[in-house]
């Protein structure tokens, strides 16, 4: 993740949706779903259990500045699969007080764009939408259009705390 996250460089409109990892990997740049099938390609080939993950990031407005609505765009990372995770903290114990080794395993996230780790997520303002083998398993739409003519698709996303969504809401409609 260290690796992908300092020798690319993130760059919008540099790639497409059906841009190859291993095209990604010759041009040294992409954006977070390139970075992600490069990493889930590195993982897999290691023979690792590893999942794309598609999801959102918080809003974050440069300081001073309001939250823009409508701003963001998707994200993605990867999650590894650790199956020998201990967590003997929460384990039965053997009767005598101490506890069972056991292994329960887990899912590790690994975001190379950020450089950002944890353990079932990379952090609090990460939201996870959905979870598949790479992103034709998790696009965003999926449907056929019958008709002529030109179609588009423009999506306005804004992703903020639950309170202050709340807050500029008026009460009749709060959830």
């Amino acid at each position: 993740m260290a690796r992908i996250h300092a020798d690319f460089r993130y760059e919008t409109q540099s790639t497409e949706v059906h841009t190859s990892a291993l095209e990604a990997l010759e041009l040294r740049q992409g954006v977070c779903q390139d970075f992600a099938h490069i990493m889930l390609a590195c993982l897999r080939s290691m023979g690792l259990a590893a999942r794309y993950i598609s999801g959102y990031l918080l809003t974050t407005p440069p300081p001073g500045q309001p939250r823009l609505i409508g701003s963001d765009a998707s994200h993605a990372w990867v999650s590894l699969w650790l199956p020998d995770l201990r967590q003997d903290s929460k384990a039965p114990n053997d009767g005598d007080g101490t506890p069972k080794d056991t292994a329960t395993g887990g899912w590790y996230d690994l975001d190379p764009t950020n450089a950002r780790d944890g353990w079932g997520t990379p952090g609090g303002d990460y939201v996870t939408l959905a979870m598949g083998r790479d992103y034709a398993d998790v696009p965003p739409l999926r449907g056929v259009i019958h008709g002529g003519g030109t179609h588009g698709l423009h999506v306005a996303v804004t992703v903020a705390p639950q309170e202050e969504i709340a807050a500029q809401e008026p009460a009749a409609t709060a959830l």
